[in-house]
């Protein structure tokens, strides 16, 4: 048996435990890296998948992705092993150390401020959706995903439960998308955000009309697609003379400014719905020369 059709077993295995988003991203990281390099041979060599990660970054694949399919590779021959379809190989791959920490892009304090005062003064559900984003640094498909129902006026909270994707599936020789509707990425993800002052003071009203089954940023029962709200947050930012930044940037923003207030980062780390604190302090807790000074004369007038 070869590598192709273990893949094929490994997926239709793995399909009963996984929500169908990451099945749809195992199943086409083997589509498209896996099957083409490493189909036809019956095992996976150290050497061989060494010589995939270097041409794949030679190419200009991302490390992430590289490392991506490192993981579901791994998955594969774990999985034919214990099936008896393929012997043990330890493999292990070293990654070039050239490649420099890309510094995460935020907006300026006074592009955030003109990108809200703008999504204010000109309301629309899509800019009250960008106030929302500016507010809780939600991601783009859980902002697709909002309910008005999700919205707790006594409370004053907003409760994300869902997300919007579009899915690119492979079935065999056929790739389609799909707009799913589906919980959100991780269990902590499923999170309760309380709302500023101003935006419960703009919904508010809005409550008393709307659908509690609509979607917020469609005011529909059908939600808007995140590429779409992508491709609108675009026009905007243009039209702003604002500097391009992804629309994740906007969550990034948000995280940054929060730490730079001073707001404890498990705090932070809870509204962003990262699955752990670390993740939260690798991204957004970079010292400055200041406070590594501050520190340091601290410690010294304790100890002399």
């Amino acid at each position: 048996m070869v590598i192709k059709e273990m893949a094929a077993l490994w997926k239709a295995d793995k399909k009963q435990y996984v929500k169908e988003s990451t099945y749809s991203a195992y199943a086409l990281l083997v589509a498209n890296h896996i099957e083409p390099f490493f189909g036809e041979k019956s095992e996976f060599v150290e050497s061989d998948l060494q010589g995939f990660v270097l041409c794949s970054l030679e190419k200009g694949l991302s490390e992430k992705t590289v490392k991506d399919v490192v993981v579901v590779i791994k998955m594969i021959q774990k999985f034919a092993v214990k099936k008896g379809l393929m012997k043990l190989c330890p493999i292990d791959v070293i990654y070039p150390k050239n490649s420099k920490k890309q510094e995460l892009a935020v907006m300026t304090k006074e592009d955030q401020k003109i990108l809200f005062e703008y999504s204010k003064n000109n309301f629309s559900f899509k800019n009250l959706g960008l106030m929302i984003c500016l507010s809780t640094g939600l991601r783009i498909g859980e902002v697709c995903g909002i309910r008005w129902s999700d919205i707790d006026l006594n409370e004053g909270t907003l409760h994300i439960q869902r997300t919007v994707q579009r899915l690119y599936c492979v079935d065999g020789p056929t790739r389609y998308t799909k707009i799913v509707v589906a919980e959100p990425k991780t269990r902590e993800s499923n999170r309760v955000i309380p709302l500023s002052s101003e935006l419960l003071r703009i919904v508010k009203p809005l409550l008393k009309v709307v659908n509690g089954d609509f979607y917020i940023l469609s005011n529909d029962k059908d939600p808007i697609e995140p590429r779409i709200y992508r491709n609108y947050y675009k026009r905007v930012i243009k039209e702003l003379g604002i500097p391009y930044l992804k629309f994740h940037g906007l969550r990034h923003s948000f995280a940054t400014r929060c730490i730079e207030s001073k707001n404890s980062v498990k705090t932070v780390s809870v509204i962003l719905g990262h699955s752990n604190i670390t993740t939260t302090m690798n991204l957004y807790v970079h010292p400055d020369n200041k406070e590594k000074k501050r520190c340091i004369e601290r410690m010294l007038k304790d100890i002399l």
